[in-house]
């Protein structure tokens, strides 16, 4: 028999079911972790950062509607990298001050592989869902543009410390010339936020720094009409909101700690090398943009796939890069931008397909192919490097 309550319980779960995940996995994780199964645990602990990870980016997206620029985005930036930066950090400090070279190479390698899954598969995988519903999808030639641009000229950056490690006396040079390149790229995302918020936002349109976009729900009464959303953060106060978004942070730490604990064990167990732990670190950070990209681009809206593909990339370098630097120096850890030939050979890659599948303002589905054939070539190369 039909409930007259059926659609209030659907909507109630997709509203909620983010929420009940993330808490459920949480207490899972932690109940296995204290009984030492590393396996169980990790798997819980990664599924309730993504959940929790969901209901930040929602809650963020509803004060920045609220607060409007400058604040908005700054609310959406924060909320995007802090998973990601909480995760890396937790990793690189695992094993205390003495961090391994393997811990080493790992954060490193979650740093550009968060940009080649949000480059490859997140837009890859949105482009090619796209291309099916609607044959081309448009989307603004200046905002692919801008950020191919401010993409190549970070990796251009990143390469300067590499390069060092490699001349006479270099290693002596490399970590004074990571703190220095560190600094350069966040005076560098500074410009680039007065750019996209002040002076050319219509290069970006509405949504230009949100990695995520909640679909919210509307019911239809009459004509179309809208009524108000009963989504619990959609009637709290701006404060109380803010309140919600550092407490589920502080969830996603707790998650992090135990998955970055837990997870080091796994991945020597299974064999697993840093390159493809940072591979799956990436895609556990960036799997809740993932989901909105692929919705967006079934709505054919393309732009909002852009901006959070592409501008997520974006923070992933030019924030995550310097806070991880200041937190690893407060921490006594000798952390520094040294990145392998592969990694930064793979960035540069990504990026120049992104220039040529995006600059006409037009994508199809053979993109999307073309993206994320080039994520399965680096996903084998990183497995075997």
């Amino acid at each position: 028999m039909q409930s007259d309550y059926s659609p209030e319980f659907r909507d109630y779960v997709e509203d909620y079911w983010d929420i009940v995940l993330g808490i459920v996995a949480a207490l899972a994780a932690y109940y296995f972790h204290t009984l030492h199964h590393d396996y169980i645990s990790t798997f819980f602990a990664a599924l309730s950062i993504v959940a929790l990870s969901v209901t930040v980016s929602e809650v963020a997206e509803i004060l920045a509607e609220r607060l409007g620029e400058p604040y908005g985005s700054f609310v959406l930036t924060f909320s995007a990298v802090a998973v990601e930066i909480i995760l890396l950090f937790m990793i690189l400090t695992a094993g205390g001050h003495e961090a391994t070279p393997e811990t080493l190479e790992t954060v490193k390698s979650g740093i550009i592989s968060a940009v080649i899954v949000d480059m490859n598969v997140l837009l890859g995988l949105a482009v090619f869902v796209g291309g099916l519903a609607f044959a081309e999808q448009e989307h603004n030639e200046d905002t692919s543009s801008t950020y191919t641009t401010i993409l190549f000229i970070s990796s251009i950056a990143l390469l300067v410390p590499s390069l060092l490690a490699f001349t006479p006396h270099g290693e002596e040079r490399l970590m004074k010339a990571s703190i220095i390149i560190s600094i350069m790229l966040f005076i560098y995302y500074i410009t680039i936020y007065i750019f996209q918020t002040k002076t050319h936002s219509h290069f970006f349109k509405a949504t230009a720094r949100s990695r995520i976009l909640r679909l919210k729900k509307r019911k239809k009464l009459g004509e179309d009409e809208e009524h108000e959303d009963d989504y619990i953060f959609e009637r709290l106060p701006n404060w109380a909101n803010l309140l919600a978004i550092f407490a589920l942070i502080f969830g996603v730490g707790i998650m992090a700690e135990i998955f970055a604990h837990d997870s080091s064990a796994v991945f020597s167990d299974l064999g697993i090398n840093a390159g493809l732990a940072g591979l799956i670190i990436a895609i556990i950070s960036v799997s809740p943009e993932l989901i909105t990209a692929v919705k967006a681009a079934k709505n054919d809206q393309i732009q909002r796939v852009i901006n959070i593909a592409m501008g997520a990339s974006t923070v992933s370098i030019l924030i995550t890069v310097p806070a991880l630097m200041a937190l690893s120096y407060a921490s006594h850890i000798p952390f520094t931008l040294d990145f392998n030939a592969l990694q930064i050979g793979a960035l540069l890659l990504t990026i120049i397909l992104a220039w040529k599948t995006t600059d006409n303002g037009e994508t199809n589905y053979i993109e999307g192919v073309s993206h994320l054939m080039f994520f399965a070539s680096y996903a084998v190369i990183a497995a075997l490097y």
